[in-house]
């Protein structure tokens, strides 16, 4: 009898600290407001996130780019990172981290909108050769646009740092970066390229594209440690993330949505109205699911190039079990 009451009421405590349980916080970092959804999904009306403050609830961080993204997942002083392939593969090659990936984030691939690098019209700057000298503007060392922008400019004879300099800023300050003239050359993130084409007075010179075909840009990993320790977590906020990424992109909510992403960008909602979340924009998957065939060609370039010390697996890194669960959820509501 006395042992009932001792399993009793420990199974009541257990119960008890269950319900009383703190959510996981789930730090991730990202580097754009509208190009990743991490600070999208945190404005979306709170009751479509059925788990958001029970299992889990997400902590942004603002990180320039993927390449420091890395190092804070590294230093475990973030949980995930929207980071490019480059730093997905340069985490499992050279810093040994057992990583997995969980989710894609962002992709350049046909007929959506495709990312390029723009010079001004009366720079003299007409060929990739014409870059001989001069100042080029990226987010951040790592990142897929480094590499796209380093694979065209070696196809073209010019090498990193002895033909050409390289200029670090976020996405939103590379638009006037490149207007002042401090660099010569930019990569201009979706919405600055067509607010940089309207002027009429800048040019695109190449696309990402143009350099490494269709990409898997950004996905969503951490380190397995967290994936496996949290899974029933990630599980529900993959959850609310497809959701509200559904949300995003459904024409009903157009309005609300414009008007969530200007309050967030500080800049009018007629700045997006023509082309976010619709085929104007760059790609994302509503499942979430990672292009792993892509994945694994962009990874297989990139050591070709000599821009990574080595090729993986990319499907050893890769858990999409937590994404498929995550949908099978929605599509059973």
């Amino acid at each position: 009898m006395f042992r009932s009451i001792i399993a009793f009421a420990a199974l009541c405590f257990a119960l008890a600290h269950a319900a009383w349980a703190e959510p996981v916080k789930i730090r991730i970092a990202y580097s754009s407001v509208t190009g990743q959804l991490t600070m999208l999904m945190t404005q979306v009306p709170r009751e479509l996130l059925r788990h958001w403050g029970a299992s889990y609830v997400v902590e942004p961080m603002f990180i320039q780019g993927s390449g420091p993204m890395l190092t804070a997942v590294a230093a475990k002083e973030a949980d995930f990172a929207n980071y490019s392939y480059q730093s997905f593969v340069n985490g499992v090659i050279e810093a040994k981290l057992d990583m997995r990936v969980i989710e894609e984030a962002l992709s350049d691939k046909p007929p959506y909108h495709g990312t390029a690098y723009w010079v001004a019209k009366d720079s003299g700057i007409n060929r990739v050769e014409d870059l001989k000298g001069k100042t080029v503007g990226i987010n951040a060392r790592g990142s897929t646009n480094e590499a796209a922008m380093r694979k065209m400019l070696s196809d073209h004879g010019l090498t990193d740092g002895k033909d050409y300099q390289v200029v670090e800023a976020r996405f939103d300050a590379l638009w006037p970066t490149l207007q002042s003239g401090r660099v010569d050359l930019a990569f201009l993130t979706i919405p600055f390229d067509l607010i940089a084409n309207k002027t009429g007075k800048y040019k695109p010179l190449f696309q990402m594209r143009d350099a490494l075909g269709p990409t898997q840009t950004v996905v969503l990993g951490g380190l397995t440690e967290f994936v496996t320790k949290n899974r029933a977590a990630l599980v529900d906020f993959l959850e609310d993330e497809l959701i509200a990424r559904r949300w995003l992109y459904d024409p009903k909510n157009r309005a609300q949505m414009l008007d969530i992403v200007a309050k967030m960008t500080k800049r009018p909602a007629e700045t997006y109205s023509a082309w976010i979340f619709t085929q104007a924009d760059n790609y994302r998957d509503l499942n979430g699911e990672v292009d792993a065939a892509t994945l694994q060609r962009n990874v297989d370039d990139l050591y070709k190039l000599g821009i990574t010390k080595g090729s993986i697996d990319v499907k050893t890194y890769l858990d999409m079990s937590l994404a498929h669960e995550a949908a099978k959820r929605i599509a059973a509501r």
